[in-house]
């Protein structure tokens, strides 16, 4: 289930009170809602037969749980974005089989385990894990408003109502827990920050096992409303789940950059490359950006470190929001962003398209207004801004010329007093082309530039390199 945990902190009061107010608001408006629905819908009588299956979906969460505990608390530390735990087979079960009161019950002590196995140790705030549960809690009472409105479980195969029921309360399920989530999320985003799209969705990938499990939640309930027992072989099932799970995040944490959840230099190099082939057989031009944030040792010098990586994660989450979905953005380390931009027009249109690409995040960039935690106490940074160098080709220009014709831009748009865009002409993609990247081979992997001093030049004896 996803929540609104995507990072740790070791202070979980204190992270409560400095949400913004619309955020606070928020938070609590949901938390007591969930309240007021489970109270007004606790009228429903109980019967001793709830009780018995509130207990063993109890017992099979906690049996899950642990097993599952050292898996879910690496998965925690891999994750870099929204989170999503694998429990909601027995929630969404829970909201199928009882009635709204034991399951909001069952959702707390479900919650309450997991709280104290999986993300109290890694450092979780606890406000988060609240409202976490009370999305689960109103998710669990419209998945079951739906089911009831339907005529309740299939009673057999041939029930077609119940079958179409039970997949609208799975979809009604997602639906809820993922627009409160995306809720809390923008209430919780500073004035004039941007969010993308994806921080408040989530990634396709993490919707699709979701999905899934809220799937295998539903026939675990269908198998405890007929046959109890059955319900054990969901576990192995939903561990292996975990397992593989896993690997996908390890794999995706050994291709992005951990401080901006973009591609790493070595993973945008080879997304790069596959874009540009495929526009050179489109018959399309290839565009290429290389942002330098200016004067960000001085952010770091006097804001702390932690105050620079989060603007380094605000300016990522820019270019995420600005970019269409198949360019190619990625860090390459220090305070350097590089953006591909393929299937752009050819000729003046392109390069005109690649222009206001850059001009866009230039001006979004220099509106950030980043509320940050210094060492001296809560601070705005409000005075950030990006150089940008580009270069386009139409041509059967590799990424590593293109990226060398335009660090070159960049380098003239540093030394012309920063906060602007430069494009490379064709005689710096010409000279590009005729050098190699760096002087080295067609086809070899140019290195990551130089550092660059403060007036926006290589330190002295280093030689300029692509990037």
């Amino acid at each position: 289930m996803s929540d609104i945990a995507s990072t740790p902190t070791g202070d979980p009061g204190p992270a409560l009170r400095r949400l913004p107010r619309p955020a606070l608001v928020g938070v609590l408006a949901v938390e007591v809602l969930a309240v007021v629905l489970v109270l007004l819908a606790g009228l429903e009588p109980v019967r001793l037969q709830d009780v018995g299956l509130a207990g063993l979906l109890v017992l099979l969460s906690v049996v899950h749980t642990e097993l599952a505990t050292g898996i879910e608390r690496v998965r925690r530390r891999v994750a870099a974005a929204s989170y999503f735990d694998l429990s909601s087979v027995w929630t969404f079960a829970a909201a199928m089989l009882l009635p709204p009161l034991p399951a909001a019950l069952v959702i707390a002590v479900i919650y309450a385990h997991l709280w104290k196995r999986v993300w109290q140790p890694a450092k979780v705030p606890l406000y988060r894990h609240v409202y976490t549960t009370a999305t689960v809690v109103l998710a669990a009472l419209a998945a079951r408003t739906v089911l009831v409105a339907c005529g309740g479980l299939p009673a057999g195969s041939d029930d077609v109502g119940g079958v179409l029921g039970l997949a609208a309360a799975v979809v009604v399920y997602v639906l809820v827990n993922t627009l409160l989530v995306a809720l809390a999320i923008a209430l919780s985003t500073r004035r004039r920050q941007t969010v993308a799209l994806q921080r408040l969705l989530g990634q396709w990938d993490d919707n699709v096992l979701e999905l899934a499990t809220l799937c295998m939640g539903a026939l675990a309930a269908v198998a405890l409303a007929d046959s109890p027992g059955l319900a054990v072989l969901a576990l192995p099932p939903i561990l292996v789940l975990h397992r593989a799970v896993l690997v996908r995040h390890f794999e995706t944490a050994a291709s992005t950059d951990g401080k901006t959840g973009l591609y790493n230099a070595a993973s945008w190099q080879g997304q790069a490359r596959r874009a540009v082939r495929r526009s050179q057989r489109n018959g399309t031009a290839v565009g290429v950006l290389i942002l330098d944030l200016d004067h960000f040792k001085a952010v770091n010098d006097r804001y702390g470190h932690l105050a620079g990586d989060d603007v380094l994660a605000s300016v990522a989450d820019v270019l995420r929001a600005c970019v269409r979905d198949d360019d190619v953005v990625g860090r390459f380390g220090g305070e350097e962003f590089v953006v591909l931009l393929p299937g752009l027009d050819t000729g003046p249109e392109g390069r005109a398209e690649l222009v206001a690409v850059a001009e866009r995040l230039r001006r979004r960039v220099e509106q950030l207004d980043l509320a940050v935690e210094t060492p001296d106490g809560p601070m705005t940074i409000d005075a950030i801004t990006i150089s940008v160098g580009g270069a386009v080709s139409a041509g059967q220009a590799g990424v590593e010329h293109l990226l060398k014709a335009a660090d070159t831009a960049l380098y003239a748009a540093k030394a012309g007093g920063r906060n602007q865009v430069q494009v490379a002409g064709a005689a710096e993609l010409e000279e590009a082309a005729a050098s190699g990247a760096d002087g080295r081979p067609s086809g070899t992997i140019p290195a990551i530039p130089a550092p660059r001093t403060p007036d926006g030049l290589p330190p002295a004896g280093v030689q300029r390199r692509a990037g």
